[in-house]
């Protein structure tokens, strides 16, 4: 097992105030796998401390001194790639050969491109007699989930990094361990004291102690609509600017004249490649009905062909919690008892599986978008097939939800694809099967959340423009 019982705050690594700890299990195999210290607000209290020193020196840095410490970090996190691959695959539960290029790879991809980024903050836009100019915005409280840690961590610290901010990071409990390693690398390169600090915690406690404190500028969050609004309530009695990635809802509409095979292949790889656990992933699906029973028939065959386990074959693995699984269980339950056909799954536990907290991916038919089953986030292998007779139809049910995180159009053509995206309401539209761009910007519409990550976008969420107006005179 593996022990992480310090904190790093202001480049050293520390014990908490406390005596608290949390353990991971491993939800593949239901044992503990790591135990992880859990820090208080008088631990966020001394790396704000810290941050807000840090922040005199860092955010007066060139641009090339921190393109230099970016670059220094992508090559020592791309040393660490198997052991980063290897804790999200103990904490998550995803199949190692799938963690390192699903939870690894693309991350630090993303944070390379920051390398050239910080030019950005060098340039002077004149209007008149004002120039804009671009300065950091501050310290930054980064707190990430549990479904992609890496990349959310990545996709907030990248650009506070290339702005010239400091950040204080809090993981979700589950799934912390990367970001041990992270800290790791930062002190390694030589990354100045007080830049990054990690404090690990509850959201009760330090989420709450670091929504709430004074002395940070930006809030960064990912997870829950839920949580986020509590954390936007916290931010707002100092004003601090904040930034969420929340829930989603996200439709995949499959059209007649498209190709089913490739639209099913699609939507089946995003829902069930992290086991349902994806903000975006596409769980309502909008079919016409002219297709919809090959569509059903073939999205069947190809659940029931999933391999499922912790093996070097395995495409889905488990729940990343007990909590987790029991919560798309009743959601499932919910279904049935509303009425939609079960198309395949259920309540049972894949077959051949006796331990970890595994769900059979599972497909609902008959789907109405008003049913329970439609309307929230399960986050787990759960799809419901919605058949719609127009494409007018089928933009207004995509956007008859409170959610507006990302969506999917197969269409029979792209150009057809690309009209019927630009009317639906979401941050993010892959039209046929277009490939996901790590510097395009990431983010929701509606309550799916506000501000962007990733691009150019992710990084003036850190920044703050000045205007200095100067006459010219002769």
């Amino acid at each position: 097992m593996q022990d992480y019982s310090q904190l790093y705050i202001n480049g050293q690594w520390i014990s908490s105030s406390g005596q608290q700890t949390f353990e991971v299990i491993n939800p593949a195999t239901e044992e503990v796998c790591a135990n992880v210290v859990m820090g208080t607000k008088q631990d966020v209290d001394q790396a704000v401390i810290a941050a807000t020193a840090a922040f005199k020196t860092w955010s007066k840095t060139s641009s090339e001194y921190r393109a230099q410490m970016i670059h220094q970090l992508v090559n020592k996190l791309r040393e660490y790639r198997h052991e980063l691959a290897q804790v999200m695959s103990l904490s998550m539960g995803m199949p190692l050969h799938l963690a390192g290029e699903v939870q690894v790879d693309d991350q630090i991809d993303i944070l390379e491109t920051y390398v050239k980024r910080t030019q950005l903050m060098d340039e002077i836009k004149t209007i008149g007699n004002a120039k804009i100019l671009k300065q950091p915005i501050g310290v930054c409280a980064l707190i990430s989930p549990w479904n992609y840690p890496l990349n959310q961590l990545v996709g907030k610290m990248a650009p506070a990094l290339a702005a010239g901010c400091t950040m204080i990071v809090k993981p979700s409990e589950q799934t912390s361990l990367q970001d041990f390693i992270v800290a790791k690398a930062c002190d390694e390169i030589g990354l100045p004291k007080g830049v990054f600090n990690l404090v690990p915690g509850s959201g009760p406690e330090v989420g709450a102690a670091l929504s709430a404190h004074p002395d940070i500028q930006l809030i960064s969050f990912t997870g829950s609509t839920r949580a986020g609004i509590h954390i936007a309530q916290n931010a707002a009695q100092n004003v601090k600017r904040v930034v969420q990635e929340l829930g989603g809802k996200s439709p995949l509409i499959i059209d007649k004249g498209c190709d089913i095979e490739a639209a099913v292949q699609y939507g089946m790889d995003d829902v069930l490649i992290n086991t349902g656990q994806t903000c975006t992933a596409y769980s309502r699906w909008l079919v016409h009905t002219d297709i919809a029973q090959a569509v059903i028939a073939l999205a069947k065959q190809k659940a029931e062909a999933v391999v499922i386990g912790s093996g070097p074959d395995a495409f889905m693995g488990p729940m990343v919690s007990q909590a987790q699984q029991q919560r798309v269980l009743n959601y499932i339950e919910r279904g049935i008892k509303e009425g939609a056909m079960l198309v395949t799954g259920g309540l049972e536990k894949p077959a051949g599986i006796d331990k970890g907290f595994y769900v059979s991916p599972t497909i609902f038919a008959n789907v109405s978008n008003d049913m329970v089953i439609a309307r929230e986030e399960i986050f787990g292998p759960v799809i419901c097939i919605i058949e719609y007779d127009t494409i007018e139809q089928a933009i207004e049910l995509a956007n008859d939800t409170p959610y507006g995180l990302a969506a999917a159009v197969y269409a029979k053509d792209k150009t057809l694809g690309f009209d019927v995206a630009k009317h639906i309401d979401a941050g993010m539209v892959y039209v046929n099967g277009g490939r996901y761009n790590i510097e395009a910007p990431f983010g929701g519409m509606k309550q799916s959340g506000n501000g962007r990550e990733f691009g150019d976008e992710g990084l003036h969420e850190y920044v703050e423009l000045k205007a200095i107006h100067v006459d010219e005179y002769d």
